[in-house]
């Protein structure tokens, strides 16, 4: 079986195998489209972008941010509630404040490529320091990309909150940021 037909769907509990050269996810691409999706740069270009994704957060970047997003971007909140793209964008230009949040960490990412969609998930840990009390927390998301007319667009992110005994462990750890600065 070709590598592209091994992505799996679950459905109702059941491993459904999809072949990339069937699924509809995959209509409309074209030959180089398909050649660049079973290579090894997609997964480095999905890991670069994950990488943008977080500096955009760091530093308030919404035109950035807004060049990754597809039109109809929706994220889903770590309490269920479902933001749009405006509303997103508006609250990811005061969304990291360096003196809110003095440790950031990227940690556990993992990428799966199904046809022409991803899932980048990873994890991070923050500090937070309030009214003099500093809390640590984790949450874990998942930014659903799409590739689309030659490049990827991010449709969908959900964050949601990390009980303390699912923490990924620090050898997971790709990026640092201390105050807004990235480390090493």
């Amino acid at each position: 079986m070709p590598r592209r037909s091994i992505a799996l769907a679950i459905a109702l509990g059941t491993a459904v195998p999809i072949s990339a050269s069937n699924s509809a996810m995959s209509d409309n691409l074209s030959a180089a489209d398909h050649a660049y999706l079973a290579s090894p740069q997609a997964l480095a270009d999905l890991g670069a972008i994950n990488d943008r994704f977080i500096e955009n957060f760091v530093r308030n970047d919404v035109p950035g941010h807004d060049a990754l997003l597809h039109p109809r971007f929706l994220v889903v909140n770590a309490d269920g509630s479902r933001t749009d793209r405006v509303a997103y964008l508006k609250r990811w230009a005061t969304g990291f404040d360096p003196d809110l949040i003095p440790y950031w960490d990227v940690r556990d990412e993992l990428i799966t490529l199904i046809g022409n969609v991803a899932l980048v998930r990873s994890t991070n840990r923050q500090v937070i320091h309030r009214d003099g009390k500093e809390t640590t927390s984790m949450s874990t998301y998942t930014d659903t990309y799409i590739y689309q007319h030659g490049r990827w667009w991010c449709i969908q992110a959900q964050i949601t909150a990390v009980a303390p005994h699912n923490w990924p462990a620090d050898s997971t750890i790709k990026t640092v940021y201390l105050r807004g600065e990235k480390q090493g």
